[in-house]
Formats: C-alpha cells, sequence, structure tokens
C-alpha cells in the first residue's frame, strides 16, 4: 500500500539524469531467465516517477539539476494531503493519546516511517540515476532537520514514541574466583534422616 499516490508518467526521466532500472531480462535474446527487480526496486522507481512528474507539475517547471532540499520539503508537504495517519492538535483533547475513543477534526498526514523511508529511496535513486552524493538533494540538512521535527511532533501528537531502543549491554562482571564448570554446577548429596550435624 503506496503511503502517497502515483501519478502517471509518460516520460520517468529528467534532463541530463536517466533512472537506472533494474532489467527484466537479458541483451542476449535466447536468454531463458529473468530477474524480477524487488519490492523495494519497484517501490523505489514508483517513488522517481513520482517526484519527476511533481517537478515536471511545478510552477514552473524545474530540472532536477536545479532541485534544491527546499523543493523536497516542498513535495513532502505536498504528500502530507494525501496521508492517513491522524495527527493531533495541541488543543485537541485526544493530544498524545495513541487510540482516542472517537473522531476529532485533527487533520490526516503523512506518517513519519513513511516519510523517512520514502527519504532513503529517493536519495538512493537519486545516486543511481547519475547524481552526485554530494549534491543529493534528498540528503540536505533541511531535509534531515524537518523529518526530525514531524517525528517529534507526531511522536507527542499521538503519544507515540519513536526512540532507537538501545542495544542492552550485558552488566560488567565482577572481578571474583572463577570455578571450573565442573565445581560450579556441584549439587551436594542429601543428608540422610536424623543426621544434621
Amino acid at each position: 500500500m503506496d503511503p502517497y499516490p502515483e501519478l502517471e508518467t509518460s516520460d520517468n526521466s529528467s534532463p541530463g539524469i536517466t533512472f537506472a532500472a533494474a532489467s527484466s531480462s537479458s541483451s542476449s535474446p535466447s536468454a531463458t531467465t529473468t530477474t524480477t527487480p524487488s519490492r523495494y526496486e519497484n517501490q523505489k522507481r514508483r517513488d522517481w516517477n513520482t517526484f519527476c512528474q511533481y517537478l515536471k507539475n511545478h510552477r514552473p517547471p524545474l530540472a532536477l539539476s536545479r532541485c534544491s532540499g527546499a523543493n523536497v520539503l516542498e513535495f513532502l508537504r505536498y504528500l502530507d494531503q494525501f496521508g492517513k495517519t491522524k495527527v493531533h492538535t495541541p488543543v485537541c483533547p485526544f493530544y498524545g493519546h495513541p487510540n482516542p475513543p472517537c473522531p476529532c477534526p485533527c487533520p490526516l498526514r503523512q506518517a513519519w516511517g513513511s516519510l523517512d523511508a520514502l527519504i532513503g529511496r529517493l536519495r538512493a535513486a537519486y545516486e543511481e540515476s547519475g547524481g552526485q552524493p554530494e549534491m543529493n538533494p534528498f540528503g540536505a540538512r533541511a531535509v534531515r532537520l524537518y523529518l526530525r521535527e514531524v517525528r517529534d511532533l507526531q511522536s507527542k501528537a499521538r503519544g507515540i514514541s519513536y526512540e532507537k531502543k538501545k542495544r542492552k549491554r550485558p552488566p560488567p562482571q565482577e572481578h571474583h574466583q572463577q570455578f571450573p564448570s565442573s565445581i560450579s554446577s556441584f549439587q551436594p548429596f542429601p543428608l540422610p534422616p536424623g543426621d544434621h550435624t
């Protein structure tokens, strides 16, 4: 299920950059094996097509080579209108409750996790399409800050923690005399009845 709309495109490339799609067949006509793109690759291609279509529909149309982090933020805000995640406002009585008991008029937004995954796929697609990593608008600092802000706002509004679980470290071992396993697992024999001395 896509977290945002899939737009129709007749041409999925932008000037100077083409998308390197996974090949579905070998160049040899006698080849009988085919490679099916993974779900991730298919989703990444749809994401790329959607973003390129967004740039074409931009007023004025925007070339990918001139795209900046600010344009990526515009795209993410545009996608919010298709969101399905209820994000409570601070004045809502259900602010901070993950499962409110009844409906409220708060807006629907794209979930932070969907946006974060989308940016990851678009960032990879941009570089696979020939874009320079240092010029990647999807990796811009403004985009990272925006995603962090959305995550924090949604975690407070919906009462859901997005904190990464820290790996538990084993407790520090005390320095005491180690016994061989055969001794440490030794179980004393029970004393015979009446002989408790």
